[in-house]
């Protein structure tokens, strides 16, 4: 296999030769396993393991290798390596770490493209198409909806869901699939790119790993059906892993989200609401919110049904999530910094008792 398959560039060897990583090997991530990590070369997949340096120094989640990185290892007894640096990433998408205010998830890295996936038939919610939308923008990855289960619904209710997507959200692709009839795959297929990385992002049981199934062609990830008493999906996917599709594209599973927390810093939220943004410039104030102000120019529009009430009820959701989120991620970094201070004190310490 050749490292442009699995998405090597000139880019990435640019920075392997400028950095004189040359004497190491070029490979990326496919999977992850609690901090231990396969990663596939031009020749094999060995298991893997950060450097101790690597450990050390990081400062956070983001220090540490994704699947979808592109690293630089030494490579023992052909089945065992060690990571020594992570290429620079091109995109990566992460969210709030849940139950924890301030910590971020990973999810993939260097990623083009990323399936949003929901089951038509029960597992449909808009809002949560526009968290996954922001998650999509702040990371720099092009977003394609896929509405799954088309088999259990009618026809004109696909077509209504389809309506009441393109009335909120515009300009992004819509796929509506069966993975029981194939009813719908033609259309994916042929807009899938040769070395071009994809993700599934997604709640448990809308199909996302039967998905996999269909588009590469073979069964690699385990799939069970519906339960009859809850009428949810089981939970099957447990970990992150890249597939190689059939057509030369590659494509990551990911655990189905039951919560998809914003951890946005670079405009995701903005882009995604980019109507209430715009309104927001003809607004009387230049620090209105947007909830009662006089002359509010989004409230005009909602009143005048030119906004769509609930996407704007959802944007203020949002709105308000990544402020706590980046005030917590700041208190954060604001106590590691004293920790960092005090454990340097330490050390500084007890050198001068042994000296």
């Amino acid at each position: 296999m050749k490292l442009e398959d699995l998405g090597y560039n000139p880019k990435f060897e640019k920075f392997r030769t400028e950095n004189n990583l040359t004497g190491f090997e070029p490979g990326r991530i496919i999977a992850e396993h609690k901090e231990r990590y396969i990663v596939r070369t031009a020749d094999a997949e060995v298991e893997a393991e950060i450097t101790g340096n690597m450990r050390f120094t990081a400062s956070g989640r983001e220090d540490f290798p994704a699947v979808g990185d592109w690293v630089a290892l030494s490579v023992y007894d052909t089945d065992f390596g060690i990571i020594h640096k992570i290429f620079p990433r091109y995109s990566l998408i992460k969210r709030q770490a849940v139950g924890q205010f301030g910590e971020i998830q990973i999810i993939a890295a260097n990623i083009d493209f990323a399936f949003l996936v929901q089951a038509a038939d029960r597992d449909f919610n808009i809002n949560r198409l526009e968290r996954y939308l922001t998650l999509c923008h702040s990371s720099k990855v092009s977003p394609i909806i896929i509405l799954t289960k088309t088999d259990l619904i009618e026809p004109e209710k696909v077509s209504e869901i389809v309506d009441q997507i393109k009335i909120r959200i515009a300009d992004v692709p819509i796929f509506a699939i069966s993975n029981e009839t194939r009813d719908g795959f033609e259309a994916i297929i042929a807009t899938l790119q040769p070395g071009k990385t994809y993700c599934m992002l997604g709640s448990s049981g809308v199909g996302k790993s039967s998905l996999l199934n269909n588009l590469s062609g073979k069964s690699v990830m385990r799939t069970d059906a519906i339960s009859q008493s809850t009428q949810k999906g089981r939970h099957i996917t447990s970990h992150r892993e890249l597939i190689l599709l059939e057509n030369g594209g590659l494509l990551i599973d990911n655990p189905g989200m039951r919560e998809v927390g914003i951890a946005d810093s670079t405009g995701g939220l903005e882009q995604t609401f980019d109507r209430i943004l715009s309104l927001s410039e003809q607004c009387k104030y230049k620090d209105c919110r947007h909830i009662s102000e006089v002359g509010c120019a989004v409230l005009e529009a909602i009143e005048k049904g030119e906004i769509d009430e609930s996407s704007y009820k959802n944007y203020l959701k949002l709105e308000r999530e990544k402020a706590h989120f980046e005030t917590s991620a700041a208190e954060k970094k604001k106590k590691d910094r004293i920790m960092g201070k005090v454990i340097k004190k330490f050390y500084q310490q007890d050198f001068k008792r042994k000296k």
